[in-house]
């Protein structure tokens, strides 16, 4: 712990379902170790020397009411989670510890890695819980029913954490995310408030209330309509809803139901958009809150990570050098963010479409999908030549384009390369985290869904909100070169491409006014922290730190 100065810290030691967990609580950084439980700090020296040397007692350290956050796997859930715990911590004073899980394939990769380290740094507290069995589960278990498993087997873990910090700080609110609505009856019983961080939109959110709805007292699970009409004159078509959400007859769909039937229990959302972004959708939870349907839900966001934590170990990316070389507005970037994937079939036609499109362009390259899935979250890494993304590409295409494009492997800082005066538009994903990086950097995408709630998003973003260009695939799902070339060259060049890029122009001001002293973020979420400091006041540290 070399970040550590003198600083007073205690140990304290819990035993639940034969896991051990040794909690370490210095200043508000709490981490899962097996450090031993009798260890004093020099902190703790040097103030009981000082105090020995002046006859006095030491200063009681005051007690900051404590906020604990629980990401699901992904870092889509990370990201932002991270983000708030951070401004929880600079803006409103609470002390935060963000908890995650042991992840499910091959261990944190180094951005979450880096994502924490960061964190802790900024005074904000990680604890990761420790595994727990899932091998009963099927092999071809869907990604939505392995998390739900995991995080209702780690309540037990979650549970001996709280109360070890409620039992040296008063436990103000419990904020796990959206997968993990199983750990709410935890702040119930220990006499907080709940509130679940939703890292999506307020769009996705109404499919899951729509479902709710739909679904109370009924028989057997009843279908979505086709279309489902949304708030915000948002119409999603059966294929445009999120994976899960498009047949009632998916077992997944029943847990997606239940999972939201425990939403109603939370005391509110947060949820990562911002007024501006989704009007219509905040005044109509507004309404639905004030009628006692739903619980309130706060748009407090962007939560954007700081360019600074984009790169690796702070090494000057070869993508930003290659971009420092690029007239400005000139680049067109393209990624399918930490897990899309797309067929080998599929990369061949984006590599044809944007060497046909004329333009320059940046290409984080990921690994083929060789079974259809669209999505490589959790699969293990292929070994040997066949790891290497670039390998992949068509015969030629590198070196016919290497006085225009930079094809890199598997990442790139992609808040830095948004950020940067080259970067013109972003062919995306979609993912919501992609589309605030972009929005804040007032960078128009193309808009190329892949899984999850990204066909609902590229509705959105193309129909509603207006700062995306949709593609049209083909009826056996492809998305040909030709349709390629020409959105690119549309966004870069068209009229339409121009109503674009005016429209993001004009949200990337919504958005940095959003967290302004006066923007509506920043007041949503003063709102909910007094709220949360007031339950803090009212005492619950006795109910938390007590036995059941």
């Amino acid at each position: 712990m070399d970040h550590e100065e003198p600083l007073r810290f205690c140990v304290k030691s819990f035993h639940r379902s034969s896991a051990y967990i040794t909690i370490i609580n210095h200043l508000d950084i709490i981490f899962v170790t097996q450090a031993p439980a009798n260890c004093m700090s020099l902190g703790d020296r040097s103030m009981e020397s000082m105090a020995a040397s002046t006859g006095a007692a030491p200063p009681p350290r005051p007690e900051r009411p404590h906020v604990v956050l629980v990401a699901s796997p992904g870092a889509g859930h990370l990201f932002p989670m991270g983000e708030l715990a951070r401004r929880l911590v600079a803006d409103h004073a609470f002390a935060a510890t963000l908890v995650t899980f042991t992840d499910l394939s091959t261990g944190p990769d180094a951005q979450s890695a880096a994502v924490l380290s960061s964190l802790r740094a900024a005074s904000v507290s990680t604890a990761t819980l420790p595994a727990v069995p899932l091998d009963d589960l099927p092999a071809d278990a869907r990604i939505e029913t392995v998390l739900f498993e995991l995080l209702s087997r780690s309540v037990p873990h979650l549970e001996a954490l709280l109360r070890g910090i409620g039992s040296t700080a008063p436990l103000a609110a419990l904020v796990p995310d959206f997968f993990a609505a199983v750990v709410l009856p935890l702040a119930a019983e220990l006499g907080v408030p709940g509130y679940l961080f939703f890292p999506s939109n307020l769009c996705a959110l109404s499919v899951m209330r729509t479902a709710v709805e739909l679904n109370d007292g009924a028989g057997d699970y009843q279908d979505l309509p086709d279309p489902l009409r949304l708030p915000g004159g948002v119409s999603l078509s059966r294929e445009d809803l999120p994976d899960g959400f498009r047949s009632s007859k998916e077992p997944v769909y029943a847990r997606l139901v239940d999972e939201g039937r425990r939403y109603r229990t939370a005391a509110g959302f947060l949820v990562n958009t911002f007024y501006e972004m989704e009007p219509a959708a905040v005044e109509e939870f507004k309404e639905a809150a004030e009628q006692g349907k739903f619980p309130p839900a706060y748009p407090v966001g962007p939560f954007v990570r700081p360019s600074s934590e984009s790169d690796e170990g702070g090494v000057s990316s070869p993508c930003i050098q290659w971009l420092d070389c690029q007239p400005r507005g000139s680049v067109v970037y393209v990624s399918f963010g930490s897990a899309g994937a797309l067929s080998v079939e599929q990369t061949a036609e984006l590599a044809a479409g944007l060497e046909d499109s004329g333009h320059r362009f940046l290409w984080v390259v990921r690994m083929p999908s060789v079974d259809g899935e669209h999505s490589d979250w959790g699969v293990k890494p292929r070994v040997g030549d066949e790891n290497d993304p670039l390998a992949w590409l068509p015969e030629g295409f590198l070196e016919r384009t290497r006085c225009r494009g930079l094809a890199v492997p598997s990442w790139a800082p992609q808040v830095r390369v948004l950020s940067h005066p080259a970067t013109a538009a972003f062919v995306s994903h979609c993912g919501w985290n992609s589309t605030l990086e972009s929005v804040s950097s007032g960078v128009p995408m193309v808009a190329w869904p892949l899984h999850a709630e990204q066909q609902a998003n590229a509705v959105v973003l193309s129909e509603n909100v207006g700062v995306a260009l949709r593609l049209r695939a083909r009826a056996d799902g492809l998305v040909a070169r030709g349709e390629v070339a020409a959105a690119v060259r549309e966004l870069m060049e068209g009229e339409d491409g121009r109503a674009v890029r005016r429209r993001t122009g004009d949200l990337q001001q919504a958005a940095a006014w959003a967290w302004a002293p006066e923007g509506s973020s920043r007041k949503a979420l003063e709102e909910v922290a007094g709220k949360w400091k007031a339950c803090s006041r009212m005492g619950g540290r006795g109910r938390i730190a007590g036995d059941k």
